[in-house]
């Protein structure tokens, strides 16, 4: 695990443990997941954020007019203590962690299901029940759409990935053909 990892874990554990007091742990992480697609998407703000000429006061007083009302006061009091701390380039891994971390907690866990084509939400359901089977955790789905699979699927829960796409039992099948 990177330093920043580290570091952001640490952060992630103390907003978790404020957001378990309240009851907020899934507004909290929905909240760190939207401010982190909200940074993806204006690298511009990212770079403002981070620059360092700009000071840390006028960088707080940015996060809050940005997100002010839109977020509750424990992800503000995050954000503001990052930018103090001169650590901004943390959020985003923030809001990995904290995932990780309220995942864990709550006995669940995320997998993302590559298929050449949109599941429906029955497949998602039926997907998500084998799987929670298999790890003994509730699964959240997040399906990606990739056609170079052919059909099939694939699932990734943490690091390990389950391949029933097409595409790969054929790749399976020429490494054998390969061997022999």
């Amino acid at each position: 695990m990177s330093k920043e990892a580290v570091v952001a874990k640490r952060y992630a554990k103390a907003l978790f443990e404020v957001a378990r007091e309240h009851g907020k742990i899934a507004d909290v992480e929905q909240e760190l997941q939207a401010i982190d697609q909200a940074l993806r998407e204006n690298p511009d703000y990212v770079r403002v954020l981070e620059h360092p000429n700009i000071a840390a006061s006028n960088k707080v007083s940015l996060l809050q007019q940005v997100f002010q009302g839109k977020v509750s006061e424990e992800v503000q009091n995050t954000l503001q203590l990052l930018v103090e701390r001169g650590r901004e380039a943390l959020i985003s891994e923030l809001a990995t962690q904290f995932s990780s971390i309220a995942n864990d907690a709550l006995g669940q866990a995320q997998a993302k299901v590559y298929t050449a084509r949109p599941v429906t939400a029955a497949e998602s359901d039926r997907i998500a029940a084998i799987f929670g089977q298999l790890t003994g955790k509730k699964i959240r789905i997040e399906n990606i759409v990739d056609p170079s699979l052919l059909g099939g699927l694939q699932v990734r829960i943490g690091d390990r990935l389950y391949d029933g796409s097409l595409s790969g039992q054929l790749q399976r099948m020429e490494r054998m053909l390969n061997q022999a």
